[in-house]
This record gives structure tokens, C-alpha cells and sequence, in this order.
């Protein structure tokens, strides 16, 4: 017996499913495939370049904007630290002025004939004393909430354009 070679059979047109016939059919290759072929991947390379245009263009932006808040912090910054320099400054001389006045008031002291005129003179630089502690704790205490409002000005103008930036794009 010999053994005859196996032959492999193409595969019907149609094969039942579930008991339902579903015809197979190959698309027909014409002239026009290589053209219809190069069109689709023209159209292909068309959206992808634009999709890479409008993802560089967004990029670009982001950069821009980020610069921006970059800016923003550093001019923030500087507007803070030369704020700082001027109160400290402030307080230095204010500190300096209450010094002299002190030792001004103990000179004075040195040279009093009664006790009375000690306690006037002492009283009058404690009443002073406070009177211009209160004075210049107020002056300050505006001078840094001026301050805190400038150094804030640029990041709050960078806040403002992110609102309207974004609320366009949402």
C-alpha cells in the first residue's frame, strides 16, 4: 500500500455559522489600488503632521506660560527681599533713635537736683518710649501687609491669566 500524498483543500466560500451562511468574499485588487493606497497614506501623513503641528504649538505655549510663572516668582522675589532690606533698615533706626534717646535721658539723669524731677524725667521717657513703640509698630505693621501685597501683585497677575487661559480651553 502506498501512501498517497496529503492535499490541502481550500476553504469554502461560505461556512455556516450558528446555522447561519456568511459569505466570504476577497476584496477585489484593481489598477487603481496603488493609487487609492497612496492617497489613504498621504491622508494618513496629513493628520499626523498636523497633530504633530498643534502638540508643538501646545508645547510651545506651556513653555511660554511656565517663563511666565518663572518670571512672576523671581520678580516676586526681588520686589520681597528689597521690601525686607527697607524695613529692616526702618527698624535699625528706630532702634537707633530709642538708643540716643536713652542715653540722652540718662545723661539728663545724671544731672537731676531732686527726686521729683527724676520721676518727671523718667515718666516723660517711659510716656515717649511708648508712644513711639505703638507708632512704629503700626507703621511697620502696614509697611509689611504694602509689602506682602506688592511681592504678591506678580503671581496674582500670573493666577488671573491662568483663569482666563484655562477657562477658554474647558
Amino acid at each position: 500500500m502506498s501512501a498517497k500524498p496529503k492535499t490541502t483543500e481550500a476553504a469554502p466560500a461560505a461556512e455556516p455559522i450558528a446555522g447561519k451562511t456568511i459569505e466570504v468574499t476577497a476584496p477585489a485588487i484593481t489598477a487603481d489600488a496603488p493609487k487609492a493606497a497612496a492617497e489613504a497614506m498621504g491622508a494618513t501623513q496629513a493628520s499626523v503632521k498636523q497633530g504633530m503641528e498643534k502638540a508643538m504649538k501646545t508645547a510651545e505655549e506651556f513653555v511660554a506660560f511656565s517663563q511666565g510663572n518663572v518670571e512672576a516668582l523671581m520678580k516676586s522675589g526681588q520686589i520681597w527681599v528689597t521690601g525686607v532690606q527697607d524695613l529692616s533698615k526702618h527698624v535699625a533706626a528706630a532702634a537707633q533713635a530709642s538708643m540716643e534717646e536713652g542715653l540722652s535721658t540718662f545723661k539728663a539723669m545724671t544731672s537731676v537736683k531732686s527726686l521729683k524731677e527724676a520721676f518727671d524725667l523718667q515718666a516723660a521717657f517711659a510716656r515717649n518710649a511708648l508712644e513711639k513703640t505703638v507708632s512704629e509698630s503700626s507703621k511697620l505693621t502696614d509697611a509689611s501687609f504694602k509689602l506682602t501685597e506688592q511681592a504678591l501683585a506678580p503671581i496674582t497677575a500670573r493666577v488671573t491669566v491662568a483663569v482666563e487661559k484655562f477657562s477658554k480651553t474647558a
